[in-house]
């Protein structure tokens, strides 16, 4: 007996001992464990922002969506075999989708994000009547993109959801913008009991923070004309690709900015990925006679030169390594400087760009933003090429006058020409209404943009009016680019392209059309960009038709009346 009472004291101690533990030395990590096995956390997803045009058309929006979640306490036992139904009914992976369903020590797993609420509760429905436990639903808001391939370029898309549930971005706003865009889960904890929530168990809520919206620039309908035309323009002419942009001339607000080819950010899997970009931002090319507007404003701005400035222009020019001549045959032509931006001559501004010193078209162009990125939001954009120190050679200067041996994107050049317009004065281009912060902590948007005098008003006022004479039938290249009703101001550009394999001129050419109206009251700023076009000829019968019809349908849309003044006639021949 006494043998039997010590074996009993001895176990009554090691039961003492297990309570004294329990209760007084690690009671709190005991409870959490406790409290684990029984409650469930589950994420509640904020509602992304929207991307909308700027008078509130949505181009990106949340729209209700389901998600389906399962309890691996509850789904482990028929794992295979519910994972072969769902893997089959929301086109899943097997063997992620068995993963999930086996998770040791979890009561919450994702199975599938972003599902129509209709589909997912009828999926969980179904599983239910296989007599499958453990599925539940979760609202999870469904990211669309309602006009298909309008503005595709600029606003970008959503791809699968990572596996933490976050946004997985790819292309464009919605990835510049994410964490804007974004917001913040909340998340909710609750009791389980039997595989069902215990109705006065202990229920904590986090509330989601739903994401900022971001109001941009664009302007849907003229966005989507401007896609429909320019694609016009490119199968018309048998080019390459191409770009159109229509700015704000008063504020440099972007109100259409569209890319040939592109692709449908509601269906992006069908496209290649090389589309999932804005070309005007990422490519460079050599803008050619476009750019001939901003060396002739220089000349002005520098007193160097006036429309009027007298100037005999040969048929050849022999410079240094090779002879520079016009896109036409002619003998020695007597033109003012008017006369040679509505000709287009090419021998004539070099011959102009010689009252330049040492450095000085350089600081004008850099001025104009030729060279820097110009900051609109999108990712990718590139600086462009504008020569410097012994890279600027004499003859190198000669051809930049014109337009070659430098290159720009096409947000870039519409800025600069946008700067004449504008009565010599840069504005940043902006993308985003009002301001709006980009990933990195930067903030852009209208409120963010800066403004810098580049040439005098007298400047731009002559070289506006030496751009007139480019669209008048009796003197200039291009009149197909004029608006009925209208004074335009617009110039013509055709460049030789590098080849990407001979890293040469290749033979093909980019040929474009910059401008503005009313060319006495500047409104908007259009430039068309059409890269290797195999059916057209220059800026002028390709691209000025393009400048036509988007600069006719943006007047008209604003409702901006014509000044009612005459084009005017200043002479380009003496």
């Amino acid at each position: 007996m006494g043998f039997g009472f010590l074996i009993i004291a001895f176990v009554l101690s090691m039961f003492a001992a297990r309570l004294i533990q329990l209760q007084g030395v690690d009671p709190d990590s005991l409870a959490l464990r406790a409290a684990a096995e029984g409650t469930v956390d589950v994420t509640l997803p904020a509602a992304r922002g929207e991307i909308t045009d700027r008078n509130g058309d949505p181009l990106a929006e949340s729209v209700d969506g389901t998600m389906i979640v399962a309890d691996p306490a509850l789904t482990a036992d028929e794992a295979p075999a519910l994972a072969r139904f769902l893997a089959h009914r929301l086109d899943l992976d097997y063997a992620d989708t068995l993963e999930a369903l086996r998770a040791e020590g979890s009561r919450f797993q994702y199975i599938a994000r972003q599902v129509p609420t209709s589909k997912a509760k009828d999926v969980v429905a179904d599983a239910e009547d296989e007599g499958f436990r453990g599925l539940f639903t979760q609202n999870d808001p469904l990211r669309i993109y309602p006009n298909g391939d309008v503005a595709a370029n600029l606003v970008g898309f959503l791809g699968t959801p990572k596996s933490d549930g976050s946004a997985q971005p790819l292309a464009g706003l919605e990835s510049r913008f994410n964490d804007f865009l974004s917001g913040t889960d909340g998340a909710a904890r609750y009791e389980m009991g039997a595989g069902s929530q215990i109705p006065l168990g202990d229920h904590t809520v986090t509330p989601a923070v739903n994401g900022n919206d971001l109001r941009t620039t664009l302007d849907r309908d003229l966005q989507w004309y401007a896609q429909r035309v320019l694609q016009q323009t490119v199968e018309g002419a048998a080019g390459e690709s191409g770009i159109a942009v229509v700015m704000d001339s008063r504020t440099g607000q972007v109100l259409a900015l569209a890319d040939y080819p592109t692709y449908d950010a509601a269906d992006p899997e069908e496209y290649s990925p090389d589309l999932y970009k804005s070309s005007a931002l990422t490519d460079v090319y050599e803008p050619g006679s476009v750019e001939k507007v901003l060396t002739l404003s220089s000349l002005i701005d520098a007193g160097l030169a006036t429309p009027r400035t007298r100037l005999k222009v040969p048929g050849k020019l022999y410079r240094q390594d090779r002879p520079i001549g016009d896109y036409w045959d002619h003998d020695t032509l007597r033109l003012t400087l008017a006369g040679v931006l509505a000709k287009s001559s090419n021998v004539g501004t070099v011959l102009a760009a010689d009252e330049f010193k040492p450095g000085q078209l350089r600081k004008y162009l850099s001025a104009f933003g030729l060279g820097k990125r110009t900051g609109v939001g999108l990712g990718g954009e590139t600086r462009g090429i504008l020569p410097k120190g012994a890279a600027w050679t004499s003859q190198v200067g000669d051809r930049i006058a014109f337009g070659q041996s430098l290159s720009v994107n096409a947000i870039q050049m519409a800025a600069a020409i946008n700067t004449i317009a504008n009565g010599g004065v840069r504005i940043d281009p902006s993308l985003v209404m009002g301001s709006a912060t980009l990933d990195n902590g930067t903030s852009i948007g209208t409120a963010d943009v800066t403004e810098r005098r580049v040439v005098s008003e007298r400047a731009a006022h002559g070289t506006m009016l030496m751009m007139e004479r480019v669209v008048d039938p009796d003197a200039g290249v291009a009149p197909g680019a004029q608006v009925p009703g209208y004074r335009v101001a617009g110039k013509t550009g055709t460049a030789q392209r590098v080849g990407s394999e001979c890293a040469c001129y290749d033979g093909s050419t980019t040929v474009s059309f910059a401008g503005f109206a009313p060319a006495d009251d500047p409104r908007f700023t259009v430039y068309v960009v059409v890269h290797d076009p195999r059916a057209g000829s220059g800026g002028g019968s390709v691209a000025g038709p393009a400048f036509s019809q988007l600069m006719s349908y943006a007047l008209r849309r604003y409702g901006v009346p014509p000044t009612g003044k005459q084009p005017n006639r200043i002479p380009v021949e003496w």
